[in-house]
């Protein structure tokens, strides 16, 4: 029996095996680098062991260091999580080297499926369907688009879709770059780009003893680049013969390596129907919830138990219902999915409760967090806060039980793609089961825009009625202010990012004088039009009435409509939470945009990361295209590209690879010129 676990990894997925650990009556051992000191999974463990250091390739990537601390905590079982080491085979056999179990295949399954290359050979032998390959060195016209993966490991590093022939061998170089930096390995390979296809997984479980189960499928086709965002199970309108089928085929890659514990082996469903083998991810996967929820099941208890040596009944139990997951990503879509980090001041679900198996049919909530309020979300590690997971009896129901808890969340800290994932929700594909991997390829931008009416305007009326109340005597101030003297009569102002607001306190209450669109023009609007701008806080024209006002919470009346707005101020950054969205406010810039005071053809980082590499070929004196990039910066394990601003020579690059920067540091100058030139991009 395994008395003490040490979780090989970080965050949600640490919290989440201590959470089955504590209710087995499991020691938990957490590690944390110097960076995660004071981690929610560092304080939710009994144990934690320092691992020295930020960068995952010295902390969480160090085997001798995780081994070391586990034998140190006296822990005898270590669990590895995903992502990191958890389909290292190196480090399964070290830590069975150790004497500790391995709660998770055997070394020589995941070593078998490590290569996608190679696993796509055995697959080939086990009869499984699969994209045939393509050598990239002799693809032609006919044989695109072609998608282009790393051939050891996967979230999307290294992948690119080559569309046009005269694009392969940069796309190559490019993603070989990006590979070899993520996992060591720069091996790269093609296969055709299914375009208007499904990824449809199935879960498996299987144990020592010849059983291995199939848990029902999970669709995980919203994805942005190439990383899921929302996932669910049962995978909609899949006719009944398909899923015998992909059963069937995870069965036979589940043995065909001698398969043991928890994994999923995925395809992917060409717009006709026909499935195609992808990979065989030996691990948990982070949808596994809505598996859970719908099978009545705790796979991380079931992962323990199939390491201790334990069979798993003849059959799993029957599915229940439908599960929805949304991952809660601190990032901003609308800027090319850059991810934020900060401070998260409040993270609050309603509804929320504690997994359950699948028991009558009351919808119910889950929240899976990596993240509490007053956390601090830094750059070294994924930009995950949190998993938000829907049940109930039918699709339509779950889909609507998530919507509405993403709306109602509060989440007060850098930008998040929580609007995002509630129009995802209600989006009319996706709502009738039309998924596809293209689907934020064709609607992020509709997906993104601002909402239409004057929400945020009206947002930015309530934050500053409710920083008049905390700076009134008491500390509250009624709509109707009665007898109360002392009332400053004159206008008062106050700017929030781009909106202006001007209000009045009178023996009567507050009246909004002028709500603008923009700082520069709120002095040229009248009374009137600002009370209108106002009014869009509820969603429609007319007249504005401040119904109610605390440093909390305040009420405008907009056609006989009241909308209540909550305010919650965290020095100059403000967050607004209404039915009509929620609303992250800066009271007044705090600090200069990065392209502020910089010299024309600055090339400064967008975010704080750290520089993976330079392209190749660059130095001082070198002459770049405008849009050609120039540094490939890594942030929460994300790459991003920084191009060229114009066209030029360039005269200074102290980008250096291995180097952390700051957001708005200068990596590169371009001076630029008015002759024609190619374009090298």
């Amino acid at each position: 029996m395994i008395g003490a676990v040490l979780v090989a990894n970080r965050g949600e997925i640490a919290c989440r095996v201590f959470r089955t650990c504590r209710e087995l009556g499991i020691t938990t051992v957490a590690v944390h680098s110097d960076a995660d000191a004071g981690a929610l999974h560092v304080r939710d463990a009994d144990l934690a062991v320092r691992l020295p250091g930020a960068a995952p390739v010295d902390t969480y990537l160090r085997g001798d260091l995780l081994v070391r601390a586990a034998l140190a905590a006296g822990a005898d079982a270590v669990h590895p999580g995903y992502g990191f080491l958890a389909e290292n085979a190196e480090f399964a056999r070290a830590v069975r080297d150790a004497g500790l179990v391995w709660i998770g295949p055997p070394p020589e399954a995941i070593e078998a499926m490590a290569s996608k290359t190679r696993a796509k050979k055995l697959m080939t032998a086990a009869g499984v369907p699969l994209l045939a390959p393509v050598d990239p060195a002799a693809a032609t016209g006919a044989d695109l688009p072609l998608l282009l993966k790393a051939a050891a490991g996967g979230g999307g590093r290294g992948m690119r879709i080559v569309r046009a022939l005269g694009d392969m061998e940069r796309e190559v170089r490019e993603a070989s770059a990006e590979a070899r930096a993520a996992f060591g390995d720069g091996e790269v390979f093609a296969e055709p780009y299914v375009t208007g296809g499904r990824h449809v997984e199935v879960q498996i479980l299987a144990d020592a003893h010849g059983t291995v189960w199939t848990l029902g499928t999970r669709d995980c086709s919203l994805q942005r680049r190439h990383q899921k965002v929302i996932e669910e199970s049962p995978a909609p309108a899949l006719p009944d013969g398909l899923r015998t089928e992909l059963a069937g085929a995870a069965v036979a890659a589940a043995r065909a390596v001698g398969y043991r514990g928890a994994g999923t082996v995925e395809f992917l469903i060409s717009a006709d129907g026909r499935p195609y083998f992808l990979e065989m991810n030996t691990r948990l996967q982070v949808e596994h919830p809505v598996t859970e929820e719908v099978f009545g099941l705790d796979l991380v208890a079931l992962q323990l138990s199939v390491a201790e040596g334990m069979p798993l009944p003849p059959e799993p139990p029957a599915a229940h219902g439908h599960a929805v997951e949304a991952r809660l990503y601190a990032e901003d879509p609308a800027d090319g999915w850059a991810p934020r980090a900060g401070r998260l001041h409040l993270l609050e679900v309603p509804g929320a409760g504690e997994p359950g198996g699948a028991q009558g049919d009351v919808p119910r909530l889950r929240v899976d967090a990596g993240y509490a309020g007053g956390d601090t979300i830094g750059v070294h590690y994924d930009a995950l806060i949190a998993k938000v997971i829907a049940w109930a009896p039918t699709r339509a129901a779950a889909l609507r039980r998530l919507r509405d808890a993403l709306r109602r969340a509060r989440v007060h800290g850098p930008d998040t793609n929580r609007a995002l994932l509630v129009r995802s929700l209600e989006h009319p594909e996706v709502l009738a089961g039309r998924l596809d991997t293209g689907f934020y390829d064709r609607h992020l931008a509709d997906l993104t825009a601002p909402a239409p009416g004057a929400g945020e305007r009206g947002a930015a009326v309530a934050a500053a009625l409710a920083d008049a109340a905390a700076r009134s005597l008491g500390g509250a101030v009624p709509a109707r202010l009665g007898g109360w003297r002392n009332v400053p009569s004159a206008p008062q102002t106050k700017t929030y990012g781009a909106h202006e607001v001007r209000y009045r306190a009178t023996r009567d209450g507050f009246v909004v004088e002028a709500a603008a669109e923009d700082a520069e023009g709120a002095a040229e609007d009248d009374g009137a039009a600002g009370a209108a701008g106002a009014a869009g806080a509820a969603g429609a024209a007319g007249a504005v009435r401040v119904t109610s006002v605390s440093p909390s919470r305040v009420g405008l009346e907009t056609g006989g409509v009241v909308t209540h707005f909550d305010v919650a101020a965290y020095g100059d950054e403000v967050h607004v939470d209404s039915a009509t969205g929620s609303y992250r406010l800066l009271a007044r810039p705090r600090f200069a945009g990065p392209g502020r005071g910089a010299e024309p053809g600055s090339l400064l980082a967008p975010l704080p990361g750290t520089v993976v590499r330079v392209a190749e070929g660059l130095a001082e004196g070198v002459r770049v295209s405008a849009g050609q990039p120039v540094v490939w910066l890594e942030a929460m394990k994300m790459e991003h590209r920084v191009v060229a601003p114009a066209s030029g020579t360039l005269t200074a690059l102290l980008a250096v690879p291995g180097r952390q920067v700051e957001v708005g540091a200068l990596l590169a100058v371009v001076t630029a010129t008015d002759a024609p030139e190619e374009d090298a991009s």
